[in-house]
């Protein structure tokens, strides 16, 4: 089963145990995150897509880690007039791994009496 979600504007496709790095989220470390924007999920041959987003279904995350990316350099350069500029940039990330994808399934009679 796999799902694709969206988080702070970006979307992301994961199953469950992936880590992945998204844009800092303001988290504790070890902080549960619950994300209910959840676009696509698809499980064997079943695909449910949503408009925008799956009702009830929603992907269960662990935040692991916070920190800064590698830096990115910015160079502008104009020839012939000695114009030249660079700058660096490290972007903030929070790295969470999926603990579990979770969607409405609907329950039969005999599964309701029995729970």
């Amino acid at each position: 089963m796999y799902a694709v979600f969206q988080i702070a504007g970006k979307q992301f496709q994961v199953e469950k145990g992936d880590v992945l790095r998204v844009p800092l989220l303001g988290k504790e470390k070890g902080a549960k995150i619950e994300i209910t924007e959840v676009l696509l999920l698809k499980d064997k041959d079943k695909v449910e897509i949503g408009n925008p987003f799956v009702a009830s279904a929603k992907v269960v995350a662990v935040v692991q880690d916070q920190g800064k990316d590698d830096k990115v350099r910015i160079y502008k350069y104009k020839r012939r007039t000695k114009y030249r500029r660079s700058q660096g940039h490290r972007q903030d990330y929070t790295e969470i791994k999926i603990s579990k994808i979770e969607t409405a399934a609907k329950k039969t009679k005999s599964e309701e009496v029995s729970a």
